[in-house]
């Protein structure tokens, strides 16, 4: 992955401009997206720049939701629970690029069942 890319993409999608401050939230998402790799998966290819980017975007945007899910009113402060959030558009970014990639990355869903034993007696 470019990390220079990322950085680069990363500003896109969060509309901030790029400091050292978010350097640890890059290095973060690159570790996650390595971790994602199939074995045999192409590190280079671009668009694991964007999902590292994504990933870095919407953990940003979960740490300002947390500062920020407070609104102030003329009475006080209330909680905001609007569905049109920036974290929303976040995780529906990141799930775009999870499946552009799903050809290089391990599935994280995954489907359980059971089945009774079941013995007439």
């Amino acid at each position: 992955m470019n990390i220079e890319a990322v950085k680069t993409l990363f500003t896109l999608f969060s509309g901030e401009d790029f400091s050292e401050k978010y350097t640890p939230l890059i290095n973060l998402s690159v570790s996650e997206v390595e971790k994602m790799l199939l074995p045999d998966a192409d590190s280079y290819d671009v668009r694991l720049d964007f999902l590292c980017a994504s990933v870095a975007n919407n953990h940003l945007q979960q740490i300002n939701s947390a500062r920020e899910r407070s609104e102030f009113t003329v009475a006080g402060k209330m909680l905001t629970t609007s569905q049109n959030t920036a974290v929303s558009h976040s995780e529906k970014l990141l799930r775009d690029y999870i499946n552009l990639c799903s050809d290089l990355i391990k599935q994280k869903t995954f489907v359980f069942m059971s089945f009774a034993d079941v013995t007439e007696e």
